[in-house]
C-alpha cells in the first residue's frame, strides 16, 4: 500500500536520520560513531490531503503491510515516576547535515541548511546489530542528552528480518539474539528522560512473515517494550503504527495490541510517518483513530515524524526523493493537541532516499529544496 521507512545504509535504518554506530573496537567500551540513517524502502506514498498547518510545515515517508500475534505474559509493573516529560529535544553533536555544515563554510546554501535542518533535534538510530558495543554507545546519547537537561530520542532498529528482506534487510540473527541486544540497548539509557522509537516498520510491515513468525515477533516486541521500561522508568515507548496512507486504523491497531501496545508495562503509545510525507492533519487523525481502537490506559498517546511533511505527500506517489517536498513542523513535545505527544523528526532531512544522492547519504541540493 505504501513504503517502507528506510534503505539500510552501512547499518541501516529509517531515511533521514543521524545512525549511531559501533566502530569495531568491541567491548562495551566504544565511543558513538554517527552516520547516515538507514533508509527504509517506501513502497508507494498514498497522497493524503494536507490542509495548511498552524505555524511550521509538517513532513514524513511511506509503507506497507500487515500482521498478527500474541505478546509474552506480562510481568509485574514497577512503580514509575510520573514526571512529565520536558519540552526540550535533544540535538546529538554528530550527524552527516552537521559533517557538511561544517565543511563547507563558504556555500551560499551553508547559512539555510544550518539554521532550518542542523540546528534541530533529530532522531538517533541503532541499526547495526553490534551487541559488545551497544549499552555504550546508547549511554553516550542519553548521558550526553541528560547533562544539556534535554530529551533524546533513541530508534532501535535490529528485529530480525528487517523490512521483509528489502533495502533495509538486517537486523539480528534471531529472536533470542534480538532480546539479548534490546536488554543491552535498555541497559544504556540511563534514569533521565528519553524517547524511544521502538523498531520502525516492524508491526506495520509484518504481512511477509506466517501467522506463527508474527506472533513470535509481537511477543519480542512485547518484551522489548517492558525490558526498556523496566530498565528505565522514565523512558517513553512507542510502537509503529505506519502511517495514515498504509493499513486500516482497526487492523493496525489490532496488531499493536497483540505486540503488547495497549499494555502500561510495555508502551506509551505509536508513531506513525515515519521517512514519509503524508500531512500533519491526516496523520494526528489516523493516530487518534488506531487509539481509540487500541484501548488501553488513556495516557497512551502518538507522536509524529514531521521531518518532511511540509507539503504533504506527492500526488502521483513517489517516494523516493520526491520533487516539491518540504520540512514540517519543527520538533517539539508541546502540540497543542490531545493525546498528540510530540512532533519529531525521526528520519533526517536532507539524507537521500537514494534518488537525489546514495541512499542514505547526505544530500545538500535535497536539504536545501526541502528547507527554503
Amino acid at each position: 500500500m505504501v513504503a517502507a521507512a528506510s534503505v539500510v545504509v552501512v547499518v541501516g535504518t529509517a531515511t533521514g536520520m543521524i545512525s549511531a554506530l559501533g566502530d569495531g573496537r568491541g567491548a562495551d567500551g566504544a565511543r558513538p560513531r554517527v552516520s547516515s540513517s538507514p533508509l527504509l524502502q517506501p513502497l508507494p506514498a498514498v497522497p493524503s490531503p494536507s490542509p495548511p498547518a498552524t505555524g511550521s510545515p509538517s513532513a514524513g515517508a511511506s509503507r506497507e503491510k500487515k500482521a498478527r500475534s500474541e505478546p509474552s505474559p506480562s510481568r509485574t509493573v514497577k512503580k514509575r515516576r510520573t514526571t512529565p516529560v520536558s519540552t526540550r529535544l535533544y540535538r546529538h553533536p554528530e550527524s552527516r547535515v552537521l559533517d557538511w555544515v561544517r565543511a563547507n563554510p563558504g556555500d551560499p546554501r551553508r547559512a539555510v541548511i544550518e539554521n532550518r535542518i542542523a540546528d534541530q533535534p533529530a532522531a538517533v538510530w541503532f541499526a547495526d546489530y553490534s551487541p559488545d558495543s551497544i549499552t555504550s554507545r546508547v549511554r553516550a546519547v542519553t548521558s550526553g542528552a541528560a547533562a544539556q537537561g534535554r530529551t533524546p530520542v533513541l530508534v532501535p532498529y535490529a528485529i530480525p528480518d528487517r523490512d521483509c528482506g528489502g533495502h533495509s534487510q538486517g537486523g539480528a540473527p534471531d529472536l533470542g539474539a534480538y532480546d539479548a541486544w534490546i536488554d543491552r540497548f535498555a541497559a544504556g539509557l540511563g534514569d533521565d528522560e528519553v524517547i524511544v522509537i521502538l523498531e520502525p516498520d516492524s508491526i506495520a510491515q509484518s504481512a511477509c512473515l506466517s501467522a506463527g513468525r508474527r506472533a513470535d515477533r509481537f511477543a519480542s516486541l512485547a518484551r522489548a517494550g517492558r525490558a526498556l521500561k523496566d530498565a528505565n522508568p522514565r523512558a517513553r515507548v512507542y510502537f509503529d503504527a505506519g502511517h495514515s496512507g498504509w493499513n486500516a486504523p482497526a487492523g493496525q491497531a489490532g496488531r499493536l495490541r497483540e505486540a503488547g501496545a495497549a499494555s502500561a508495562a510495555s508502551s506509551d503509545g505509536i508513531f506513525s510517518n515515519v521517512s514519509n510525507f503524508h500531512g500533519t492533519a491526516a496523520e494526528i487523525a489516523y493516530d487518534r483513530a488506531v487509539l481509540d481502537a487500541l484501548g488501553g490506559p488513556p495516557g497512551l498517546g502518538a507522536v509524529i515524524d514531521t521531518s518532511r511533511n511540509g507539503n504533504g505527500a506527492p500526488a502521483d506517489g513517489e517516494w523516493c526523493d520526491p520533487a516539491g517536498r518540504a520540512l514540517g513542523r519543527n520538533p517539539t513535545l508541546s502540540t497543542g493537541e490531545a493525546r498528540i505527544h510530540g512532533y519529531l523528526w525521526v528520519k533526517l532531512p536532507g539524507e537521500s532516499d537514494g534518488c537525489k544522492g546514495a541512499p542514505g547519504t547526505f544530500t545538500p541540493s535535497y536539504a536545501y529544496d526541502l528547507a527554503r
